[in-house]
């Protein structure tokens, strides 16, 4: 590929070439431009899942649902002894009362003065008892019914879920999104392609003459083809770079803000090395999609003119 760039000047000047000049540049650098918001934000889709399911396979939930407070109290402390004597699990956590009224208080309204109004209906609901549970290894079903069976001679009403299924639905949505994003960058690389052709099949008619000149000349395909390869990998090469540093920017801007808002899938939405990485390479294939682009074209359309 780099002998592509290693062309005599004197060869260059058959076809003019100019930095930025036309629109082909500027097109490439949009499209470049939004390649790489579209790659970023699947991978940041792909890292975010992937970290949100990695922590979120170890752990589980033990619900006690027992109407009498007394006997809740009791199987909620038996069933946490039983667990930590376990080998499976690693550590144990009883949530307390006002922790669990706190996590379902806004779902139950607020009152007149805009403040919560749950006081009277926390004392009519009988909420059940919380263990959360980390696990030494991932839960499958053979771990769950290693908890179910250590736990069940104490509450029997006891039900054990993993904290993955409880967030499964979000997990499919960041997937789907993932796949739209990736999707989006397909159709841009197609769109890419579609530009050098109009591109080249643009130069080759400005240039027409020029070419049959250089045939009756002895020159042959592949040297004409590499003239119009050279020049439209330029404008790929310069648009890309133009597109990647606007892209890096906004990408940059868009992680501090969601790094401000706190929460815990957002602040998961940040790029690791090897994403930036697969960014930073994407004006380098851009280019070369480009070159090869451009050469099925003009090769294809000088075999048309011979």
């Amino acid at each position: 590929m780099l002998s592509l760039f290693v062309i005599p000047g004197h060869d260059r000047r058959l076809i003019p070439e100019g930095r930025l000049s036309g629109p082909m540049p500027w097109v490439i650098a949009i499209m470049i431009f939004l390649m790489v918001l579209a790659t970023a934000i699947g991978l940041a889709f792909t890292e975010a899942g992937q970290n949100v399911s990695d922590q979120l396979s170890s752990r589980a939930t033990v619900q006690i649902i027992e109407a009498n407070p007394d006997l809740k109290t009791q199987q909620t402390s038996d069933a946490a002894a039983r667990l930590r004597g376990m080998e499976l699990v690693e550590e144990v956590r009883v949530l307390p009362t006002q922790e669990i009224e706190d996590l379902i208080a806004p779902w139950l309204g607020q009152s007149a003065d805009g403040g919560q109004d749950t006081g009277g209906l926390l004392e009519d609901i009988p909420l059940p008892a919380l263990i959360d549970l980390k696990l030494a290894q991932p839960i499958g079903e053979k771990e769950l019914e290693a908890l179910r069976t250590g736990i069940r001679p104490l509450a029997a009403s006891a039900r054990i879920e993993p904290s993955s299924a409880l967030i499964a639905p979000v997990i499919a949505l960041v997937r789907s999104l993932q796949w739209i994003a990736f999707g989006l960058v397909i159709l841009l690389a197609i769109a890419t392609a579609a530009a050098v052709i109009i591109s080249a099949r643009a130069a080759l008619n400005t240039h027409k003459e020029t070419i049959g000149v250089i045939h009756l000349l002895g020159g042959t395909d592949r040297q004409i083809s590499r003239l119009f390869q050279r020049r439209i990998a330029l404008d790929a090469l310069l648009g890309g770079v133009l597109g990647l540093i606007c892209g890096a920017a906004i990408i940059l801007l868009l992680g501090m803000q969601l790094s401000a808002l706190g929460s815990g899938l957002v602040q998961s939405l940040d790029l690791s090395w090897y994403s930036w990485l697969i960014i930073g390479a994407i004006p380098i294939l851009g280019m070369i999609l480009a070159m090869v682009t451009a050469r099925m074209t003009v090769m294809g359309a000088l075999k048309k003119i011979l």
